[in-house]
Formats: C-alpha cells, sequence, structure tokens
C-alpha cells in the first residue's frame, strides 16, 4: 500500500488563515494577492472536498436518474461508505489525471499522454460525451477534438464539464483562474462549448471556498469565471433568482427549474444536459447553506443526474468546512478506494491515499503558480499567489482545429492495421464533414474499403448508433447509408 505523504494534523482555526483573506466579489480587489495558508488547512480544506465529493457520488448513485418528472422524496440521510469507496467515473477519470500530474510534476498532461492514458486505462464504465470520445480515440483522435461537437455528437450539452472538474478545483487553493485553466484542459476531451463554462462556473467556486465561505459570495465568485453572454451565466443568476423567490421551499424551486429548463419532454437531452444539472447543483449549495447532510439530501432530491450534482455541491462544501468537522460527525467511512474500472491503476488505494495525491498535485500547482512553501512559527505553511475569479480564455480551443475537408486521404488498402485505421478515420471525417457522396463517386473502390474499416470499429459503431438525436443524426444516417450501399454492392 502507498504510504500517505501527508498526516491528519490538527488545524489549529484560530492561526489557520494567517494572512489576508480575498473577497472575490469586491471589483476593488486586485488579481492577484499573496496569502499564508497553513499547510494543515489546506490539506484538512482538500480532505474534505474529496470525502465530500466521493459521498455525493457513491450515496447519490441509488437516487440516480429516478427522480425526472417529480422530485424525489428522501427524508432521514446519514453520509456513510460502510464498504468504502469504488471507481466510478464521477471520480476515477480525476484519478487517472491526478496520479499522472503527481507522476510528472505537470498539472497539464499533453493531449497524445491524456489518449494514451484513456487507451489504457479507460476501457469500460463511461457513457455519452466521454463514451463516444473514448472511441474516437481509437480512429487517433487526440483531445481536444475527441470533445468537439462536430465529431461528438454529445460535446455540446453534455454535463462531463461539471463531473470531471472537481479535483482541478482542489488542486487550485485559492487560485479559481488556475483552476479553471487546468480543470478545462481536461474537460475538453469531451465537451465544448458551454459545458466548458460549467467546468469555469464550478472549479472557480472550488478554489475560491479555501479562503471564502459564504455560498452566496462563492456563486458570485463562479459567476465571475463564466462568460457573461453564456447560457451558463443566465443559469446562475435565474436560478439564484429561483432560490430567492422561494427562500425556504426547495420542491416549489425544483418545479420552477423544471419549467424553465426541461424541454425535452425529460428524455435523455435533458437529464444528460447541462441545464438542469447545473441549476440544480446551485440550488442545492443555496438550500443546504453550507451543512453537508442538508446539500447532499436537496441534491438527491433534486433529481436528473443526482450523483454528479450531489458531489459538486458536497465538494465545494467540504471545502468550505474541512474535514475535521466532517470527521466529528462519526460517520462510518470505511478507508478505501477499490479499484473496480480502471484496468492498470493502482489496486490498493485508499480515500485516504487518493486525498494524498491530490494534496501532492496542489503542492505542484502551488510552486509553478509562483507559491512557495515556508515556516509560520513552526507550521508547515504555503505562500501562494492567490487569484480573484475572472474568466479565462481556453487555451487548448486554437489545438482544436478540425483538418480541412480537403485533408481527408483515402489510402489504397493493405490490409494493416494502421491502414484500416486511417481509413476509418478518412471515412468518419468525410461523413462529420458531409463530403462522403462526392468521395464515393470519386473513388468508388476506395470508399468501400474505407466504409468497412470504419464499420469493423465496432465501439464507435455502437456509440453511433446510441448517439443522442438529432445531435447524432450525421453520424447515424451517413453510417447507415453506407453500410447499406456496400452490403447490397457486395
Amino acid at each position: 500500500m502507498r504510504t500517505p505523504c501527508f498526516s491528519r494534523v490538527p488545524v489549529p482555526w484560530s492561526v489557520a488563515f494567517v494572512a489576508v483573506v480575498l473577497s472575490f466579489s469586491n471589483a476593488a480587489t486586485a488579481n492577484e494577492a499573496k496569502i499564508v495558508l497553513l499547510r494543515a488547512e489546506v490539506e484538512d480544506r482538500i480532505r474534505g472536498g474529496m470525502l465530500g465529493q466521493i459521498l455525493g457520488n457513491l450515496n447519490g448513485l441509488p437516487h440516480e436518474m429516478k427522480y425526472i418528472h417529480e422530485p424525489g422524496n428522501v427524508d432521514a440521510y446519514v453520509p456513510a461508505l460502510p464498504e468504502g469507496a469504488r471507481t466510478d467515473d464521477d471520480t476515477d477519470l480525476e484519478w487517472i489525471y491526478v496520479v499522472e500530474i503527481e507522476r510528472r510534476g505537470d498539472p497539464l498532461i499533453p493531449a497524445d499522454q491524456i489518449a494514451r492514458l484513456w487507451r489504457r486505462h479507460v476501457n469500460e464504465g463511461v457513457w455519452c460525451a466521454n463514451g463516444y470520445a473514448r472511441q474516437l480515440m481509437e480512429l487517433d483522435f487526440e483531445p481536444p477534438l475527441t470533445g468537439s461537437s462536430k465529431l461528438n455528437p454529445w460535446a455540446s450539452f453534455n454535463l462531463s464539464g461539471q463531473f470531471v472538474c472537481e479535483s482541478f478545483g482542489l488542486m487550485s487553493p485559492a487560485m479559481p483562474q488556475t483552476a479553471a485553466r487546468i480543470g478545462m484542459h481536461y474537460t475538453r476531451v469531451a465537451v465544448e462549448g458551454e459545458p466548458l463554462q460549467t467546468t469555469r462556473l464550478f472549479t472557480a467556486m472550488i478554489a475560491s471556498a479555501f479562503v471564502e465561505h459564504d455560498v452566496e459570495r462563492l456563486l458570485d465568485a463562479g459567476l465571475a469565471a463564466v462568460d457573461p453572454l453564456s447560457e451558463v451565466a443566465a443559469i446562475v443568476a435565474a436560478t439564484r433568482d429561483i432560490c430567492r423567490a422561494h427562500p425556504d421551499d426547495w420542491r416549489a424551486a425544483r418545479q420552477s427549474i423544471k419549467d424553465r429548463w426541461q424541454v425535452h419532454r425529460g428524455e435523455v437531452r435533458d437529464w444528460n444536459g447541462y441545464e438542469l444539472n447545473a441549476a440544480c447543483t446551485i440550488a442545492a449549495l443555496v438550500y443546504g447553506r453550507g451543512d453537508m447532510v442538508e446539500t447532499l439530501r436537496v441534491a438527491f432530491n433534486l433529481g436528473w443526474d443526482c450523483d454528479n450534482n450531489a458531489a459538486t455541491a458536497a465538494t465545494i462544501v467540504g471545502v468550505m468546512v474541512g474535514r475535521q468537522r466532517l470527521d466529528a460527525q462519526d460517520w462510518e467511512i470505511k478507508d478505501l478506494y477499490r479499484n473496480t474500472t480502471r484496468s492498470g491503476m493502482p489496486d490498493d488505494e485508499t480515500i485516504a491515499s487518493y486525498e494524498d495525491r491530490v494534496l501532492a498535485c496542489a503542492d505542484i500547482v502551488i510552486r509553478r503558480q509562483g507559491g512557495e512553501a515556508i515556516d509560520v512559527d513552526g507550521e508547515p505553511a504555503y505562500r501562494i499567489v492567490a487569484e480573484r475569479a475572472g474568466y479565462v480564455a481556453d487555451e487548448s480551443a486554437d489545438s482544436g482545429d478540425l483538418p480541412c475537408a480537403g485533408a481527408i486521404a483515402l489510402d489504397p488498402s493493405d490490409g494493416a492495421p494502421e491502414t484500416v485505421r486511417r481509413l476509418a478515420r478518412a471515412a468518419y471525417l468525410a461523413i462529420c464533414y458531409g463530403v462522403d457522396e462526392p468521395l464515393a463517386r470519386e473513388r468508388p473502390q476506395e470508399w468501400r474499403d474505407a466504409v468497412r474499416a470504419l464499420a469493423s470499429f465496432a465501439g464507435l459503431m455502437r456509440e453511433i448508433k446510441a448517439g443522442p438525436r438529432p445531435y447524432g443524426a450525421v453520424q447515424q444516417a451517413g453510417v447507415a447509408r453506407w453500410l447499406e450501399v456496400d452490403q447490397l454492392q457486395d
């Protein structure tokens, strides 16, 4: 078993936050300021956030997708993990990144290495945008192309931008812009556009929660991190208005949220989309009022993809209150993180050792951003270059341009695996671009070979068939059309 590199040190709360508290909602605040946090407090808040995330995820799974048209009725709820934690896509995709960031000492893993990690470790337990991205990697597409809505029909609305982002907020204490930048580097594997705004929103809130412990001011910080013209910005503002209109009635607020954003009859586009789920996460925080149990209970009852929403909200609350206060509740938590889905990843992980890895990543990020480890009256501490929450551009976007249609090449088939992969990639690009018919006319034999090559990638064929309508209609219609023609000509 991996030896933890951080110990559970009680935090002397009277001196824990040593220098300056940033008011992230104050327009006069400078964009950056050096602050000092005791390492014990950074540790306590990261461990609190991690436990909150895992509890929300795994305690929320029994309620996932159960409450669509009506809210849940969870009343008595006590957080618990009597059998320990296990891998699930809400935490185990980030686990892969956290382990690699710790190993490399660099918070930004190159795109080709991200694809390598996915091919090695992500072979089950992923769905929708992430499942589709994984199969695109079989055709040698790399991030961020795997998260392009031109290629991945889930990418424009899937909530993966939210539920694969929390660890990057945790490893960026008091650095919300850095948290958003790192978070988008990884969530862009599967999404783009508005879902990336949710990455900005929630990573900024998590990072800000290290120094700001008021939910409303954290929502201000999250709102400052997103594009003010985005749909997500409108969702944040509208949800807060809804909650203010029903200050003590989350059920009434839930009905208003449903009326406003459940516009696809409760089908997959609703429960898998960012709109309803971002709104529910915000509402859970508002009605939870900084209490972990109440935040989780309300998140479960609000419904839709509630395990993900509960995990995100509980990460924020966990950072706000810290692990000591959570441990004082004497919940039954077994220190185990069982690997049930990620081949090639450690089989001896515990919750504590996973937390240790995030702490090690935080040390890397703090130093990379100009911070340093210091002593304060004999106590280990960090001097952190803290940031005011604000919008940051997606720096990986420029590297994600699709190849132009004229670059689609149909190589003569020699049956070699690499040739088959290139032909399949060319056929898929041609279908997505809508230039498949001209290619079929101009080079009929090569096109038939390319279609056969594409059909040989069974995993991608399954993802295309299961793609959301109407977003996946281009791929579904194109593949069906050419497979039918190919079969007739044979």
